[in-house]
């Protein structure tokens, strides 16, 4: 009988799309999931979307529509990126599920029955964006400690779950269970953070809004989105309090929950001793995940920092996307992404270490052997070190995914290509190709370079799935199971297929070029719509209040010239009446010379956020038409005067 193996995300909260940096959880979980099945578990892997709470209710109320319509739209958003990212999630839940809705009553009453939930009023400070209570002590300079956003004060009347009660009792697991909080500096965290000073009993209820799982014994009490949120772990299985489901069974308890570090105290406090009144067993471990940074920040949509997941893939092709997220961050220390370090990744890696590895393997057996592969078992000792190196690999790369390092175990596979690539140096097969008599040898070179490319392929598939298939494809094996990587030469005679590059080198300069540009429309398209977000859908009327909030101004042009390596941005000086120049970056040098600018009446928008495009600030975005695939500068009669406002 297999192993069972029950892994999850956090269920992604339905406020917007999810960013790259939400995205990694998912793609690092899949990684891991597909790993565990292909070592032989009985995989089950859990994702979903959280769609209750105060958040919500307030945005669907902006946009005029009820919260239901509005997760149902962005929850689809969600599942339709975490399909275009290649993830085998075996379930897909939505805390407005109609079962996991009925049993988190159930969950909410049996608490109470028994005296661990109890009726009370609350007067605190209250997170919306993060859901989140906090005391006076626990506020980062009177704002939230985990997203530095304001806090309001609260006070109403709810009911309280008594964590108190399961202090001890958790420390005692925690002691005993050293592996159930990973990374260990996670557990430190928790432990002299919360755990140590003494927990406060839990606000469960709100009553200030609507938009949550009523209790059923006070309806004008909604649950609290934490407990509503962390049992789809176990209602997804078919956890019920009066009587579960054989799937829950089978595969609870839960052998990780794969979360970002910032809900790391929702899951590994409030999660457990809500487990133990229920008197589940505990998850075996939370394994709580650095965050993707944008640069040196953390990603955030008001900050202008945002990457998302499907433009990226556009641009990278999504195991681009893949590896990037799971080669560059570290097990226990956050992670960078930038466009550049993208873009150099994706180069060194996959099209240089790895695609040339394979494309010019086979090419190589195409062009000496009209595709034919056989091993004629004449060898040298540098064959000996190949065979080696891919069999050590194999160890040292299950250690490293069993431990959830999978960076590490991703180098050790580049490592093996790296390997592969200085053996072609070391036995120059065009070299052997020169004389008949070197042929047998040679067929051995071709033979062991395909061999090493399969164990690669084998190790590299939960990573890069679609990758992977590709080069099996091109070497024409369907030796491909994780067993079949305890020796080498398991790879079968035959022929190979035709080579064709897994990675076109990218082309940097164009690169960023083409995405500056399409930044730079972004936020033309979004300046003049305001607070109308990608995520409204379009034809959201908005009010005169919203457009007053869109400075405009007229500013004559004191200077223009072309932004360097760029072929369709110009950077222009601006006098908007302030007595210092304003400079503005803007896309429209395939259309005017700078000399057509200069001295001219212009549109400016004022209050736009900065941003930089190809490395230069651009503080303001000049108003032009959409004429048949060209834009047209709006200009102003020269009499108007700089800084005059636009109405």
């Amino acid at each position: 009988m297999k192993e069972k193996f029950y892994l999850t995300t956090a269920i992604a909260y339905t406020s917007r799309k999810p960013h790259i940096g939400n995205s990694y959880e998912i793609v690092l979980t899949d990684a891991i999931a597909r790993f565990k099945r292909l070592i032989g578990n009985d995989v089950f892997f859990l994702t979903g979307t959280d769609e209750h709470g105060q958040k919500i209710e307030e945005i669907a109320k902006e946009m005029g529509i009820t919260p239901k319509a509005y997760v149902d739209q962005i929850a689809g958003e969600i599942r339709k990126i975490w399909d275009l990212m290649d993830c085998s999630y075996d379930k897909f839940i939505r805390t407005t599920d109609d079962y996991h809705e009925a049993v988190v009553k159930k969950i909410f009453k049996k608490l109470y029955d028994q005296g661990d939930i109890y009726k009370s009023e609350y007067e605190g400070w209250y997170c919306t964006p993060c859901e989140s209570f906090w005391t006076e002590t626990q506020l980062a300079d009177g704002c939230c400690p985990d997203c530095g956003r304001p806090v309001k004060k609260t006070k109403e009347e709810a009911y309280f779950f008594k964590m108190s009660k399961y202090q001890d009792r958790l420390m005692q697991y925690i002691e005993e269970h050293p592996t159930f909080i990973q990374p260990e500096s996670r557990k430190r965290e928790m432990v002299n953070n919360f755990l140590k000073p003494g927990l406060q009993d839990l606000c469960v209820s709100r009553t200030s809004f609507s938009w949550g799982i009523p209790v059923d014994f006070d309806p004008k009490h909604v649950i609290y989105v934490w407990i509503d949120a962390l049992t789809n772990y176990i209602t997804a299985l078919g956890y019920d309090p009066d009587g579960s489901s054989e799937l829950f069974q089978k595969y609870w308890p839960a052998d990780v929950h794969i979360i970002g570090k910032d809900i790391l105290r929702f899951h590994t406090i409030y999660w457990p001793i809500m487990l133990m009144a229920l008197d589940i067993p505990l998850p075996k471990q939370v394994f709580g995940h650095p965050w993707l940074l944008s640069g040196n920040d953390k990603m955030s949509k008001s900050k202008g920092n945002v990457m998302y997941a499907d433009d990226l893939a556009r641009h990278f092709g999504v195991d681009g996307v893949r590896y990037y997220l799971l080669k560059e961050m570290p097990y226990a220390q956050d992670g960078t992404i930038t466009y550049e370090n993208i873009i150099a990744r994706y180069n060194s890696d996959l099209a240089n270490t790895l695609g040339n590895l394979v494309n010019r393997t086979v090419a190589m057996s195409n062009k000496y052997f009209d595709g034919a592969v056989k091993n004629t078992s004449v060898s040298e000792p540098v064959d000996e070190e190949l065979a080696n190196a891919c069999l050590t690999a194999v160890k040292e790369y299950t250690d490293l995914m069993n431990q959830f390092r999978v960076a590490d175990a991703l180098e050790v596979i580049m490592n093996v290509a790296r390997r592969s690539n200085k053996y072609i140096d070391e036995t120059a097969p065009w070299t052997l190709a020169k004389e008949e008599s070197n042929r047998p040898r040679l067929q051995t070179v071709l033979y062991n370079l395909l061999e090493s490319i399969r164990f690669i392929g084998v190790m590299i598939s939960p990573f890069l799935p679609k990758t992977s298939e590709k080069i099996f494809e091109q070497i024409k094996t369907d030796i491909t199971c994780y067993d079949s990587l305890n020796a080498f030469g398991k790879l079968k005679e035959g022929t190979v297929g035709t080579a064709v590059p897994l990675f076109a080198r990218i082309d940097e300069a164009k690169k960023l070029e083409e995405l500056e540009a399409e930044i730079a429309k972004a936020q033309a398209a979004d300046a003049p719509k305001e607070k109308e977000s990608k995520d409204q859908p379009e034809g959201v009327m908005i009010g005169i209040e919203d457009f007053a909030k869109v400075e405009l101004k007229a500013a004559k042009v004191l200077s223009c010239e072309p932004v360097k390596k760029s072929d369709k941005l110009l950077c222009l000086q601006l006098d908007d009446g302030t007595g210092t120049p304003r400079q503005v970056v803007s896309g429209i040098a395939a259309w005017y010379r700078p000399e057509d600018l200069v001295g001219k009446t212009i549109i400016v928008v004022a209050n736009l956020k900065p941003a930089k495009l190809r490395g230069v600030l651009s503080n303001g975005m000049i108003l032009a038409a959409d004429c048949d695939d060209a834009a047209k500068v709006l200009f102003l009669d020269d009499s108007i005067p700089a800084g005059a406002k636009i109405r």
